[in-house]
Parts: C-alpha cells; structure tokens; sequence
C-alpha cells in the first residue's frame, strides 16, 4: 500500500518559503503583530438560506473590526478554516442539533489558530487551539468554543482540522466506541475516501478487521484501495445491482457499517447485514435537504430480522476524550499506519463556494482554507 509522510511535500515548501516571516514575526509581542498585519477582521456571512445545497452566491464577505473581549475570553487569530458537509445542515435545517445559522450571521465553522490576547487565566497568549471560531480572520473565544487545546508538534498545524480534528475523533469514536468492531469483522463505509471515511477504513483495518469502501468514482475508489489500504472498493456511480456486488465483497455479511449518507448506498447494505451487525449513522449526505421530510425504505425489518443495532452520534459527544483521540491518531500517523489527503486553498475567498464543491464530490482531500497569519507562524 502507497504510504503519504506525515510532513507533506508541500508543507515542507511552505516551511521553507515563510521561514524568514516566522523568525520575524515571532520576536514580536501581539501589538507590534497587529500593526504588521493586514487591518481588520475578514468574515464570510450568510447572505441568503438556501433549500438544499448552499452555493458561493450565498455567502458575502465583509471588513469588520477585530473584536474586543471581555473578562474570560480571549482573542483567537485563526490560520486554517474547515469546510465541512455538516454544514450545510447548520444553514437549512431547523431541527438540527446546533442553533441554525441566521442570515447576517458569521458562518460557523471549525477553525485553528493561535491565541493573540487573553483574559482568561486557563488560556496564554500563545497557545494553538482548535474549535468553532467561524470563517474570519479573528474570533473572540471562550471556553465553550474550544475543542482542543494543541500541543506543540511536528506534524502540521492543519492536521486539526482534518485527521487530527473533528473528522478523525468522528471516526475514532463512531468506529470503535458506537460500532464496537472486533478482529475478522467485515467493515463497510460509505464515501470511504473523505476525510473521515478514509481514516475509519484505516483504523478498522489497524483493529484487525476487513474493510470495504465505497466511493463514487474510480479515482476515488483506487484512493481507497491503494492509499487507504481498504481491503475492496466499490465504485456505486459504475455500478447497475449495488445489492450483488455487496454481497460478493461481503460473503458473511455486514457486521458493521458506517454510514456517511443514508439514501439507495445504505438501503443496499441494510439487505446484507450480518447477525448482531451495528450501523453507525454519522452522516446524511446523499440528501441535500430533509424540507420536506425524505422518505423512502423502512430499515426496521431488517434490524429485527438480524438483531442489528442502528445508532446515530457527534462527534462532541467524546469532547472530554478528544486528547485521547488526537494522541492515538498521531501515533498512527508517525508510524505510517494513516495517511491522509489534505486539498489546500490560498484565503477567504475560497469559503463560499467549498459546500458546493464538497457535495460534488469534486475535492480531492479534507477541504482546508490557509489564512495569511499561517504563513509567518508554526506549531511549535
């Protein structure tokens, strides 16, 4: 199986080429930073609501202060912004499990950066923390917003974003914690090359299980066989009887299947489940919206007939073990037993339009945004 190193190419360049900025901007306290960096707190706010997919023309970018804060909050200068498929519920739905998005409102997202100013003694100026700090520039924080307080490392700060973030403690603790895999179980995951399908399918693999991937296209399907080490893949767009190919990449059935889109891909595995199977329900995607409700076959039958347990999860119901989470996976990863793939883009400009490109399918990598401060800092 092809091996990625855990220091990219391409972060190596850019350690090189903004080595001079970092050396430079670290010998400055934060107001001599501020007056060196550009005026103002960039943000993308939510211009329209979209019924379904939202696209570029939903969203507006705006110059607003760098905002103040107050006692117990601290200033967060963000250099990498998440885009996450999730997030097209935060905008359309109603009844999802966080407040929706507002029109007006800054888009919220998860996001990485450094602490800048504090008035909050459990946080310094300094620290690198990941959390919901929105697509700008600068956020005040508190508690409440932080997910993880990063340590320093060698492995690249836009990691926590992705593997070492919120779409590797996703497959972290929806495989082993909600699918309980044990060693010579059968493990499919759909869309088994994103950010966190890939990184299910390597850890089920670590737990001595045979996985099988499906992914829409062949590009994506050699990833996961080549790249992600899956066992077998299986294209569904190149597929007529989804149904018989599953049950000849799974002869002894499902035992545990997570799920990333609902839709036909779940219902064909529904019908090849195995005796006391788990279905880790972690995503939605093949729908673009639920207003209405979407309909369609009932899976009770199936769970009844094969004593099947059917579980949905976030990811922050583990906040409290996320540290556990990131150590584990870094350790994976410095020894060469998780790859990841990251698709990089240049600026803010590049937010509005990443929802779209998600649902199409069109990224090659977990979705990442640089900000201009990652180019003269480090996570060291």
């Amino acid at each position: 199986m092809q091996r990625f190193p855990y220091c990219s190419p391409r972060q190596v360049e850019w350690s090189l080429k903004f080595e001079v900025d970092r050396i430079e901007a670290a010998s400055l306290d934060w107001g001599e930073r501020r007056e060196h960096a550009v005026a103002g707190n960039r943000q993308v706010w939510l211009k329209s609501r979209p019924n379904g997919i939202p696209k570029a023309e939903d969203f507006g970018i705006r110059d607003a202060d760098v905002p103040p804060i107050g006692d117990g909050e601290f200033l967060v200068q963000n250099h990498y912004l998440s885009s996450d498929p999730a997030a097209r519920g935060w905008i359309a739905d109603a009844s999802t499990y966080w407040p929706r998005i507002e029109i007006g409102d800054t888009m919220r997202a998860f996001a990485v950066g450094e602490i800048v100013e504090s008035r909050n003694p459990h946080y310094s100026v300094g620290e690198k923390v990941m959390g919901l700090f929105g697509w700008q520039e600068y956020a005040a924080a508190s508690d409440k917003h932080v997910n993880l307080k990063i340590a320093p490392s060698d492995l690249p700060l836009s990691l926590y974003l992705g593997v070492l973030g919120l779409n590797g403690f996703t497959a972290y603790f929806g495989l082993l914690d909600i699918g309980a895999p044990e060693a010579g179980d059968t493990v499919v995951v759909s869309t088994a090359a994103g950010a966190v399908g890939s990184c299910v399918g390597q850890i089920a693999k670590i737990k001595g299980c045979r996985t099988v991937g499906i992914a829409g296209g062949p590009e994506k399907a050699r990833q996961c066989l080549e790249e992600f080490g899956y066992d077998a893949a299986i294209d569904y767009k190149g597929e007529i009887d989804l149904d018989e190919v599953l049950r000849r990449a799974c002869p002894g059935g499902v035992h545990v299947y997570f799920d990333n889109t609902s839709g036909p891909i779940s219902d064909a595995v529904l019908r090849n489940l195995a005796i006391g199977a788990r279905i880790v329900i972690c995503g939605t995607a093949s729908y673009p919206s639920w207003n209405p409700w979407n309909t369609g076959p009932r899976p009770e039958r199936h769970l009844l007939v094969k004593r099947a347990r059917m579980q949905g999860f976030l990811a922050t119901d583990f906040i409290g073990r996320f540290p556990e989470a990131e150590a584990q996976i870094s350790q994976w990863i410095k020894e060469g037993r998780v790859n990841y793939r990251e698709e990089m883009h240049e600026g803010l400009e590049h937010a509005p339009g990443s929802l779209q490109r998600l649902y199409k399918g069109e990224n090659a990598g977990k979705f990442v945004i640089r900000l201009p401060a990652a180019r003269s800092r480090s996570n060291a």
